[in-house]
């Protein structure tokens, strides 16, 4: 027998979750049935999607049952296996995270490969669904070309990091970066090499924006919505594109939030808006206004 220590929803959150909207448990678990394996996790990802399936809503995932523990992506390490195809030892990229341990069957998981030099906290990162969601949503979706300055918000997290950091190493002319603490912007600025960032907590949006990119932008990559979203616009360039991947200033609002002043003073050339298959992100982008 295993004890795995477990975290489940105990209470739907109103605005910004709390404490008593979670409870810590142990499970004792059996041992795993044939064609499944038991892993011990040595990692587990924290995604913004996650607020959203707290809530008793329609969307693209199920929500998070109450009284039942979440699930989300996780590295772990086989401990036991009634599979020959996952041996004991391995490491394997899995959907049972928020806990110590579980069984899980053989074919849900993915088997991770040993590379010289790769942490195996990268599989829940950029080689994993934030790198491939920066990929096809900086590169697809908002079909980046060499020379567009780009913009991006929440730089600092695992797919804006990555998106900054594609954009470079395929000619952006300018990457320019908002994040929420001096740390931050050090951080895109000496570490991924970013041309420019701003906090945003030091002022408004536009301003830290019109600052880092005087003559506009090309892209947008949005993962945070709202005051940034409507400076984006204002600063965007005719033909200019945005990729809207998530809007986390939004996900803990108890009142719907007002459309962006700005795009009542754009007038859209075109627009589309898709959905992006690299996991439970989605990417919509727009094509902004002409002058």
């Amino acid at each position: 027998m295993t004890t795995s220590r477990e975290v489940q929803l105990a209470a739907r959150p109103v605005g910004a979750p709390r404490d008593s909207d979670f409870n810590l448990v142990n499970l004792t678990l059996a041992a795993p049935a044939a064609g499944q394996i038991q892993v011990r996790n040595l990692y587990l990802t924290v995604d913004p999607y996650m607020r959203g399936r707290m809530n008793d809503t329609r969307s693209y995932a199920a929500p998070f049952a109450i009284g039942e523990t979440m699930t989300g992506g996780a590295v772990g390490v086989v401990t036991h296996s009634e599979d020959a195809s996952v041996p004991v030892g391995a490491h394997v990229l899995h959907d049972q995270g928020w806990r110590t341990h579980a069984n899980i069957d053989a074919r849900r998981v993915k088997v991770l490969p040993e590379l010289p030099g790769v942490p195996l906290s990268a599989y829940l990162g950029v080689l994993g669904m934030p790198g491939l969601t920066a990929y096809a949503g900086l590169l697809r979706v908002a079909e980046f070309k060499a020379g567009d300055v780009v913009f991006v918000s929440g730089a600092a997290g695992a797919v804006g990091s990555a998106v900054g950091q594609i954009a470079r190493l395929k000619g952006a002319a300018r990457v320019i970066g908002s994040a929420g603490s001096a740390d931050k912007v050090r951080h895109l600025t000496d570490t991924l090499r970013f041309d420019a960032a701003f906090n945003y907590k030091g002022g408004p949006v536009a301003e830290g924006l019109k600052a880092a990119a005087p003559d506009g932008i090309d892209v947008y990559f949005d993962n945070v919505g709202g005051e940034h979203l409507e400076a984006a616009i204002g600063s965007m360039r005719p033909h200019g594109r945005a990729a809207i991947c998530g809007m986390i200033s939004q996900y803990n609002a108890t009142e719907p939030t007002p459309a962006p002043a700005t795009s009542c003073r754009s007038s859209a050339s075109s627009s589309r808006c898709a959905a992006s298959s690299s996991g439970p992100t989605t990417t919509c982008s727009t094509l902004s206004r002409r002058k």
